[in-house]
């Protein structure tokens, strides 16, 4: 066992496979300024949306983790393989970390990306130094009982990596390796960092703190514009199962106008809004 520097808590080693994918992703993407066209900067920009907004943080967050609405069992699991698609892990175990996060926020042990043991701790390095309680399928499954009895996701989760395989075949066949880079490489880098943020920057960095939660959330309006409403933080560690995260006229929250337009069409029902 080693140490972690920011805490003096006992840690697994470094995962140096967890290290080398992240930093061969981060490596491609830096070629983005010798592959650039305007289609492939669309690509990113859209994919950023399509995986980020209606992925994550509408599928994986507020659908899965929090039920703040339900929908259609075949248009969840549609909304749950764009998640997949995030490369930011399967449903069941973003989902069961997620839970953790809330169940226990902050703790230095048992939230999963605790803010208290520094930012890049709750920022990345928590990916790097997988601990078994939360790495480990038979250990973290626990936390997400509803998603694990379900062989689809339980699919999904052992194989969301090879989704990105027919992802960049797509992207090579429509227009070669400009969008590969920017729709596969440089996409993933921008949304982990921008989602990453969410655990890291809106518990320790500026904004402001509406509701006297017993953390260190803060709302932060760029943050929330780099994530599509889920920088009100503060906001959502009130009330984490309502399915709006920016209250005020000027929180925009772009995930919740996809989920108003869902209930308006009426594939969105049992919405949760703030008493």
């Amino acid at each position: 066992m080693t140490t972690a520097p920011q805490t003096g808590y006992p840690q697994p080693p470094l995962d140096w496979l967890a290290v080398t994918f992240f930093a061969g992703v981060h490596g491609v993407a830096l070629l983005a300024p010798w592959f650039f066209t305007w289609p492939a900067l669309a690509t990113t920009l859209g994919l950023h949306w399509l995986f980020g907004s209606i992925g994550v943080c509408l599928g994986y967050h507020r659908l899965l983790s929090h039920r703040s609405f339900r929908v259609p069992r075949w248009l969840e699991y549609i909304i749950a393989v764009l998640g997949a698609l995030s490369l930011q892990g399967g449903p069941i175990f973003w989902v069961a970390g997620h839970r953790l996060h809330h169940a226990y926020t902050e703790d230095e042990v048992k939230d999963p990306y605790s803010a208290r043991r520094g930012f890049w701790w709750s920022h990345m390095l928590w990916i790097f130094y997988p601990q078994p309680q939360f790495f480990e399928y038979e250990q973290y499954k626990k936390q997400a009982p509803d998603l694990a009895r379900d062989p689809f996701y339980r699919w999904l989760n052992h194989y969301f990596l090879l989704l990105q395989v027919p992802l960049g075949l797509l992207l090579f066949w429509l227009g070669g390796w400009s969008l590969v880079v920017y729709g596969v490489f440089l996409r993933a880098v921008l949304l982990w960092h921008s989602t990453w943020l969410i655990n890291s920057a809106t518990h320790l960095w500026g904004g402001y703190r509406t509701f006297a939660t017993p953390d260190t959330t803060r709302n932060l309006w760029w943050a929330a514009l780099l994530t599509y409403g889920e920088g009100w933080h503060n906001n959502h560690h009130a009330y984490p199962h309502v399915a709006k995260c920016g209250w005020q006229p000027w929180e925009v929250d772009v995930t919740w106008w996809a989920i108003r337009t869902l209930a308006l069409l009426g594939l969105a029902r049992d919405v949760k809004l703030p008493t």
